[in-house]
């Protein structure tokens, strides 16, 4: 890990996004112009953590677009498969990152550019093993492999460590994955249609998107450090701003 008060900060920033927003857009874009579009058509439907991938078009200049554009949304990259592209990432303004596995040099990077950091993982272990790296939070991939939000309720009880899975969320499921402890959940074919994506049919890609954020709305904060309440929560609700120390279990 790297200098472990900076990774503390790190993870106190992101918490802060988590709670307010708990669920991010992942685009994933062949096409310049449709991956625009997607952009806006998310955060036109309310979701305000949009996710660029960097083995889609023009990444780079995709995360400068669209913080000019957006300038209401975090812009993160994602399949960050090293240190360079963390480093590309952070250049092109990318607000956060995230990655397929918790390599060691990547993570090391993002701390170094104060970038938070999501390193995917599957098992106990490798999740474990990527937050004592230095990640900010822990993306459990592919969610849909191993049980959905049961997997995440069956974590929650022995990991500290706030988690937001993918692969295999959907606009159904999310409320069901944040209710099982997730602190956030991602979604990338489920909230963009090939069919839509092929016609240019943004309405469905907003439709979505305003679907996602009013399952997600119950569980956000707009307080980051939630404070105690006799009003009753969601259960199982995970509180990201609370786990940011060095210890894993």
């Amino acid at each position: 890990m790297g200098d472990g008060n900076q990774v503390v900060a790190l993870r106190r920033r992101w918490a802060g996004l988590l709670v307010q927003h708990r669920a991010i857009a992942v685009i994933r874009a062949q096409d310049w112009t449709q991956g625009l579009a997607m952009a806006q058509a998310a955060a036109e439907g309310g979701l305000r953590l949009i996710e660029i991938t960097w083995n889609g078009v023009r990444p780079a200049e995709m995360v400068a677009e669209l913080r000019d554009r957006l300038p209401h949304c975090q812009i993160g990259a994602g399949t960050l498969l090293n240190a360079a592209m963390v480093q590309e990432a952070a250049a092109a303004g990318a607000q956060f990152g995230f990655a397929p596995f918790g390599e060691p040099g990547a993570i090391a990077a993002a701390v170094a550019r104060d970038l938070p950091i999501v390193p995917g993982a599957l098992t106990p272990t490798e999740i474990a093993r990527a937050w004592d790296a230095g990640a900010s939070s822990v993306k459990v991939f592919p969610i849909s492999a191993v049980g959905g939000p049961g997997y995440v309720r069956s974590l929650a009880p022995v990991l500290a460590i706030p988690l937001i899975p993918t692969g295999g969320v959907t606009i159904a499921n999310a409320a069901d994955c944040l209710a099982a402890g997730a602190a956030a959940v991602g979604l990338a074919g489920e909230l963009f249609p090939k069919s839509a994506i092929a016609t240019e049919d943004w309405a469905i890609v907003r439709d979505r998107a305003r679907q996602l954020a009013q399952a997600a709305a119950p569980y956000c904060m707009s307080d980051p450090i939630p404070h105690r309440s006799t009003e009753p929560q969601p259960d199982r609700v995970a509180d990201p701003s609370t786990v940011v120390g060095d210890s894993a279990i």
